[in-house]
Formats: C-alpha cells, sequence, structure tokens
C-alpha cells in the first residue's frame, strides 16, 4: 500500500471505518426503530472520519497492525458523532444542516436526536472494551483515555466554555483554553488510543500527544477562517453562523492573515512531534499538510 497517494489511502481507510459502523452500528429495523434510525442518520452522514482515520495512522507509526486499532477508532468516531448531534441542538448551536444534510433533530425531534446521541456513547465504549490493546497497554488504560477527553475537563467541558463565551469578547489564552477542550483533546486522545493498540512506547505516547494538540488547535483555527469565508453549500453547515451568535473566534481575535499564521504555526509544531517516528509517521505527516491546505 505504500505507493498509494494520500487520497487513496484516505478513501481506503474511510471505507473500512464505514464498513465497520455499518457492523457495529444497530440496524435501523431493529427496535426501537426510530432510535437506531437517528443514529444512523448522523452516523452516515458523509463525514470524512478524519480522528479514526488518524488512530489508524497513529497505530501505524507505532509500528502496529492497524487491524487492531479499528475498533477504537470506530468508537472515537461514535463520540465525535454523538457531541455533533448535541452540538446541533437548539438549546446549543441551534443548526438545520450538518455535512450538508438536515440535523438529527430536524428529522427525528430534539428528543430522539438527544437519545441517539446519548446511545453512542455506551456503544463507543462497548467498542474500546472490545478492542485488543497492545504490548504494554490494556483495555482499562484505553477506556480511561476516552472517557477523560469525553468528559467534563475536556469534550463537555471545551463546549460548556464555548456557551459562556458567546456574545464576550475573550482574550486569546480564553480561546485557546476552550479549543483545548472542544476539539484538541479528542484528536489527541484518537492518536493516542491509536498508538496505545500499536503497542506505543511512553515516549512515543508523548510524541503523539505533542502533535494531537498542536494539530487540533491548527484545525479549530482553519474551521474557524472557513466559517467566513466559505458558503454553507461548501461546508455543508451554515457559514457565518459563529459570527451570527456572537462566538469569538480566531479571525475575530486575530484577524484572518494572522489566523492562517497562527494554523501554518501550529501545523509546523505538530509535525515537528513526529520527528521520533521516522518514515513511519509519513501519513501523519501527510494529514498535518493536507488539514492545513483544506478549503471545507
Amino acid at each position: 500500500m505504500t505507493d498509494e497517494t494520500l487520497s487513496e489511502y484516505l478513501g481506503r481507510q474511510k471505507d473500512r471505518i464505514d464498513a465497520a459502523l455499518e457492523r457495529w452500528l444497530p440496524g435501523a429495523g431493529e427496535a426501537p426503530g426510530t432510535l437506531h434510525a437517528a443514529m444512523r442518520h448522523s452516523m452516515f452522514a458523509g463525514g470524512k472520519r478524519l480522528r479514526p482515520v488518524l488512530t489508524l495512522a497513529a497505530c501505524e507509526a507505532c509500528g502496529g497492525d492497524d487491524e487492531r486499532a479499528v475498533g477504537v477508532a470506530c468508537a472515537v468516531e461514535c463520540i465525535h458523532t454523538y457531541s455533533l448531534i448535541h452540538d446541533d441542538l437548539p438549546c446549543m448551536d441551534d443548526d438545520d444542516f450538518r455535512r450538508g444534510r438536515p440535523t438529527c433533530h430536524k428529522v427525528y425531534g430534539d428528543a430522539v436526536a438527544v437519545l441517539a446521541g446519548d446511545a453512542l456513547q455506551p456503544l463507543a465504549f462497548g467498542l474500546v472494551l472490545e478492542s485488543p490493546p497492545g504490548a504494554g497497554h490494556s483495555v482499562g488504560a484505553m477506556v480511561g483515555e476516552l472517557a477523560v477527553a469525553a468528559g467534563s475537563r475536556h469534550l463537555i467541558g471545551g463546549q460548556v466554555r464555548d456557551i459562556e463565551a458567546e456574545g464576550k469578547v475573550v482574550s486569546f489564552e480564553e480561546l485557546r483554553a476552550i479549543h483545548e477542550g472542544k476539539t484538541a483533546a479528542l484528536l489527541t486522545c484518537s492518536l493516542r488510543l491509536g498508538g496505545m493498540a500499536g503497542g506505543a512506547s511512553e515516549d512515543e505516547l508523548a510524541a503523539l500527544t505533542r502533535f494531537g494538540h498542536a494539530l487540533g488547535l491548527a484545525f479549530q483555527v482553519i474551521d474557524d477562517i472557513l466559517d467566513v469565508t466559505q458558503t454553507s453549500e461548501k461546508l455543508g453547515k451554515t457559514a457565518g453562523k459563529d459570527v451570527a451568535v456572537g462566538k469569538s473566534t480566531y479571525p475575530a481575535i486575530m484577524g484572518l492573515e494572522a489566523s492562517r499564521a497562527e494554523a501554518s504555526r501550529l501545523t509546523a509544531e505538530a509535525t515537528a512531534a513526529l520527528a521520533p517516528f521516522g518514515s513511519n509517521a509519513r501519513r501523519l505527516h501527510e494529514l498535518a499538510g493536507h488539514l492545513l491546505a483544506r478549503d471545507f
């Protein structure tokens, strides 16, 4: 597979993740059908599967067989999708579209959307429990990684900080803290779980953590830039929403050009962290460059 282009690699890995999720999610015809249909509506809405692809690439970087990481990769995607379902609710960001199609609550109603997100969380932890850890790691430690990243100190805490900052002028440091929790923590967890499935050493896990933290922040800076420079049709969600609801963003605080420079700086910081992996980190290097250059 070494002659694959990045585009081919992304397509192949996305297909693997989609096939695995298709196996593990309950069928829409299984009772309660409305709930399972709602879960599948959001899970199979055309996402790029960035986080699970990073999980598989991190396993490869540590010299592991990425087949061992498919379960934890899907677990991360379950947590990510649940967070999007809840983010889009009227009591949160109140968005009508996600990935170019109506959001879960617009199709199934608020109550079922809440429950669909809720149901994806235990599914995620069940998938980790069924996944084989790499040498030097345990299933318990892998469950702990996901629990901490998805909890009140990171993913959910970042969302609360984001809500509380609406309509206020926040500092660069406060904005960074929001996105360290809301975006970077789960992305970093994706990489660490892949590393653990691949038998990563403590030094390798530390390098993946540095890479993920910087890459996650760069990803959010670019997201903020795209929100003010792209159309809703291109993004697959409502463009300009952050400005409309008074969210603090990198362009609002730094300006567009400084934001682009910050994204480049963070990407360079991320790729520098991959030095211990040598050529095994080829895909992680490519993915970092790909995310910096993305336009949707």
